[in-house]
């Protein structure tokens, strides 16, 4: 148990003064004196500190993003739809907060960047391995894009786990199959190591499910995976704007290509037969 002493109050307020032993619980709880104390710039740029406490940030909605869709894909594994389509709505509202993280640095001018550009030397936001964590449970797959956590057994392993699974998007189709819904074997039984790729067979399935009953919660469940998919697009394509504006075509750290990969990244489909299908309803 906390001890606590009060304090009196200040005449002629409310406000209780109220003193702890060590750490109030709220710092406890929160640990917001170690989140304060995370930032380290490298230099004396004036944007370098946004440019830490965003990407902080930033890592944290990853966290939460992750957090949501393991949910759903696990409630939808269990034929839990009304859990699932709460935890991909509560995803939807974080997304969009990390989407909006981004305004700090968003308008940075080469200048500024190159102020502290050099000083993070190898360090890039394509090494970010809960950001993978989150491509992995779109469905976009890939061994190779593990690399560089291989030194690190914790993020390698929770990487591996997730190219090993059905992604939140093969538990989808898999949930529709249950639902009587003519979902392709092959599709099924697809090797969920590998990048999904789009399939007539499934475009079909989401034709029956928009062109059935407006209150079906299947088709509530298309437009909110619908949601997902525009919030994640806008995300790839804000930051591939802010990338450009702050250093062009340049090449990336740490390797990357810079502008190059992160156009080809944006590029990538996200649940591609929801947005194929609008075509034929």
């Amino acid at each position: 148990m906390t001890d606590t002493t009060s304090l009196p109050r200040h005449r002629g307020t409310d406000d209780p003064l109220v003193a702890f032993r060590g750490r109030t619980p709220y710092d406890d709880y929160v640990h917001a004196s170690v989140l304060s104390s995370l930032q380290q710039p490298l230099t004396d740029a004036p944007y370098e500190m946004a440019f830490l406490v965003t990407t902080q940030v930033m890592e944290l909605w990853f966290t939460l993003v992750v957090h949501e869709w393991r949910t759903a894909r696990g409630a939808l594994a269990k034929d839990d739809l009304e859990c699932a389509m709460d935890a991909l709505r509560r995803s939807i509202s974080a997304h969009h907060a990390l989407n909006d993280s981004l305004r700090p640095i968003a308008k940075m001018t080469p200048a500024q960047f190159n102020g502290f550009r050099e000083a993070f030397g190898a360090a890039s936001g394509f090494q970010s391995a809960k950001y993978r964590q989150m491509e992995f449970l779109l469905g976009d797959k890939s061994p190779s894009l593990m690399n560089p956590q291989r030194a690190d057994p914790i993020a390698y392993a929770e990487l591996e786990e997730l190219l090993n699974q059905p992604s939140l998007y093969d538990e989808t189709l898999a949930y529709l199959h249950r639902r009587g819904l003519p979902v392709p074997r092959h599709v099924l039984d697809r090797d969920v190591t590998a990048p999904y790729e789009a399939d007539p067979g499934v475009e079909d399935v989401w034709r029956r499910v928009y062109a059935g009953p407006q209150n079906d919660p299947l088709l509530a469940l298309g437009e909110t995976l619908t949601d997902i998919a525009e919030t994640v697009m806008r995300w790839r394509g804000d930051h591939l704007l802010a990338t450009r504006r702050a250093m062009g075509a340049k090449s990336g750290s740490g390797g990357s290509s810079g502008v190059a990969w992160l156009e080809k990244r944006a590029a990538r489909p996200v649940f591609p037969e929801i947005w194929t299908v609008r075509g034929r309803v």
